[in-house]
């Protein structure tokens, strides 16, 4: 009979020829020395299994979820591999049911409870001196043994599992443990995760933090989210939340991390969503369409242009009111006053009389179409241009002017630019100033797609002059500001930080067509950060990192650089590993972490800055605004990535090789060192630890977000409160 896998396959054959960061997948399998044990092997090179996909398909009926996984494991190596697979049990899971399926046919299998897997994880961690898994080491997990699999030939698993989930502050919770990056060299092939979530009361708030799905629904108390990728490595968790109710929801998520010295204030996420759309309380409201019909427009771009006004025109409300203004060197309207919605059908003839010819009259077309507010309703202005003003005012500041005088308190005007001939400081500024969005639809991206999807979430506006007040909280660099409207059918997703944790209340007043709203939640509570599973939150403050970054990138592309400002990006990119033009600092400085490293590349990049002409159109400037824009309205981890080639200096983006987040904290690699960035080598004074020594494991063991960073390699420096600690082999 074999050896336990734990003390002859991971030792005998991982130890000595594969780490196991090279294992692949999650679930993960570990294969079994080959043959020639325990005589020694001739020299080979051992390859991972690959993975052909990875689904997971979940139900969740009156928060009692069943998890489906799906995995096909390839093997690419010259000869038979059979081993352990291991899934870890997602955090707060309780699994009361599992079963394990090996192409199609049951496996017996073991689960875990979080004590005992933490024992075999240490052990394994041990023998094969890698802590690869002790990012899990507060978790539980399903193991059982994989048949052999032929040189080529493929093992499909599958695992199902049911778990109660529980509702937290009125927000039911579901996490699924994808964070395969380390466990895998090669991308997947394919990754999805499809969430149908049924509940006897309406659904409200689907949202995840942590990857971009998408949703719909049946009906209000059926819902379906999916997110869905292929070649990729996945770095997070999914993690989706939702809540059940009858009226407007509005959550506060909460994260504050005790042992931080220097940064003691907490973060929070508050989500606020309208209840299900009903026809009568659909807001009625007025939708001016502004389109560029100049030379420049001919061919793909003015058609998408028309084809996204149709749609609009047929989808507006019926108690909505219209218009479609049209404007080259000169303006035209479709009318000469805002027409009723069922007037659309001689605006949809009337566009077909409209044809691309001469320059560029922005200020008239938006003047023409501002004076024709009501003044009584909220009024959405879209506005689509593809090149800079050439004719009237070409001034964009006289513009930016002129604009103020005529705009009502009702106007939300959001504009869009197609293509790279446009001016960012004009359309980015006259969002900002009008309750509105700036977006750019770059050459070959469809125009008619962008408008279109835009239109539906802002079709049926709900609560309009939103505020929110959060009292005795002390609350900052609240995100976005001011609050924009809330829609059917969507969700307003708010970032900050606070002071002052414990129970407060939260109250949001607004305008619901000309009737005043206003809404208390009581006994809301911001966290002290002493919860014992506080740090399942910890990435919130890199989405509100993300958020306050791309509010300063715009403030430097509009306003001009200054030295204060540069330097918060500095620290918030180096401190949350967040790609911007500043962040390759941590890779190709030798030195760039601490206050000094910090306030010296600031300065750099000031002079830089300062240096460089005003760059307002063109792709570089184009690529800048989107990826400012997209940052400052991150609402979750895949948002808050730029490309971090639109920046200011020669800088070039970070790799996820160098600098990588585990935890609350981020982390760059130098000289095979992973280092907490936060660390400032000339004020700390690390305590040094052997790694796998017994004081390294109670380190481990006293706080899962330590055992995070701990789990990136055998040599870390990491902080914990005032405490410095440097693993060293």
């Amino acid at each position: 009979m074999r050896k336990t896998w734990i003390s002859t396959i991971f030792f005998a054959l991982i130890a000595a020829f594969v780490p196991l960061s090279s294992v692949s997948a999650d679930g993960i399998i570990i294969p079994d020395p080959p043959a020639c044990w325990p005589q020694p092997c001739p020299p080979w090179h051992m390859t991972p299994l690959n993975i052909k996909y990875h689904h997971v398909s979940v139900d969740i009926n009156d928060q009692v979820a069943v998890t489906r996984v799906d995995q096909v494991f390839e093997n690419t190596n010259d000869w038979v591999v059979e081993g352990v697979y291991t899934f870890p049990i997602p955090h707060g899971a309780v699994v009361t049911n599992f079963k394990l399926w090996v192409d199609g046919k049951p496996v017996e299998g073991k689960v875990l409870d979080a004590n005992a897997a933490r024992a075999e994880y240490e052990q394994i961690v041990r023998q094969l001196r890698d802590p690869a898994l002790l990012e899990y080491a507060d978790r539980g997990a399903v193991m059982a043994r994989i048949f052999p699999i032929a040189p080529g030939d493929e093992r499909r698993i599958e695992l199902e599992y049911t778990e109660a989930l529980t509702a937290e502050n009125g927000l039911i919770a579901y996490r699924y443990p994808l964070n395969t990056e380390k466990f895998s060299n090669q991308p997947l092939e394919s990754v999805s995760v499809t969430v149908e979530i049924t509940s006897p009361s309406p659904v409200l708030n689907v949202y995840s933090p942590t990857h971009p799905v998408r949703t719909s629904t049946k009906n209000p108390n059926h819902w379906l989210a999916s997110y869905e990728e292929s070649q990729v490595k996945p770095d997070q968790d999914f993690l989706l939340y939702y809540s059940v109710g009858t009226e407007e929801g509005i959550h506060l998520l909460t994260y504050r991390n005790l042992k931080d010295a220097a940064d003691p204030d907490g973060y929070f996420l508050m989500m606020v969503t309208p209840p299900a759309a009903v026809d009568e309380e659909v807001l009625p409201k007025n939708l001016i369409l502004i389109l560029d019909h100049s030379g420049s427009m001919e061919g793909e771009k003015f058609r998408q242009a028309i084809s996204a006004a149709r749609f609009i025109l047929q989808h507006l409300n019926p108690n909505d009111y219209f218009n479609i203004i049209s404007f080259s060197s000169g303006v035209e309207t479709f009318a000469p006053y805002l027409q009723p919605t069922e007037n659309r059908t001689m605006a949809e003839a009337w566009l077909d009389g409209v044809t691309p010819g001469g320059s560029t009259n922005i200020q008239d077309a938006l003047i023409t179409g501002l004076r024709m507010d009501s003044g009584s309703r909220p009024t959405y202005v879209i506005f689509l241009t593809d090149g800079l003003p050439t004719t009237g005012e070409v001034n964009s500041n006289r513009i930016l002017e002129n604009v103020q005088e005529n705009a009502g308190k009702s106007i939300r005007l959001f504009a869009f630019g197609v293509g790279y001939d446009v001016d960012t400081f004009l359309l980015d500024q006259l969002a900002s100033n009008h309750h509105g969005s700036s977006t750019y639809v770059h050459p070959g991206e469809d125009a008619e797609e962008a408008i279109s999807s835009f239109y539906q979430k802002i079709s049926a506006p709900v609560l309009t002059d939103l505020n929110m007040v959060v009292q005795g909280a002390g609350i900052y660099d609240v995100q976005p500001v001011p609050l924009p409207d809330l829609f059917y059918g969507s969700q307003l997703i708010i970032t900050g930080r606070y002071r002052n944790p414990g129970s407060t209340s939260i109250k949001l007043t607004a305008m619901k067509g000309t009737t005043p709203y206003e809404k208390i939640v009581e006994g809301v509570i911001l966290t002290d950060g002493s919860e014992p599973d506080a740090e399942k939150l910890s990435y919130l403050p890199r989405i509100w990192a993300a958020r306050k970054i791309g509010i300063l990138l715009n403030q430097v592309r509009i306003q001009g650089a200054d030295k204060e400002t540069i330097a918060q990006i500095v620290a918030l990119s180096i401190r949350f590993g967040i790609v911007t033009p500043y962040t390759s600092y941590l890779v190709t400085e030798p030195d760039a972490l601490g206050v000094e490293a910090q306030q010296r590349i600031a300065e750099q990049e000031f002079s830089v800055q300062a240096a460089m002409p005003t760059q307002v159109s063109g792709a570089g400037a184009v690529n800048k605004a989107a990826d400012a824009g997209a940052m400052s309205a991150a609402e979750n981890l895949s948002g808050a990535y730029g490309r971090g080639g639109g920046g200011g200096g020669s800088a070039a983006p970070i790799t996820q090789d160098l600098v990588k987040t585990a935890g609350s904290r981020t982390f760059v690699l130098k000289d095979g060192i992973w280092i907490d960035t936060r660390y400032d080598p000339d004020e700390d004074k690390p305590v040094q630890i052997k790694f796998l020594s017994g004081e390294y494991f109670r380190l481990v063991k006293s706080d899962p977000d330590l055992a995070a960073g701990l789990a990136l390699g055998p040599r870390v420096i990491i902080i914990s409160g005032v405490q410095v600690f440097e693993v060293i082999e």
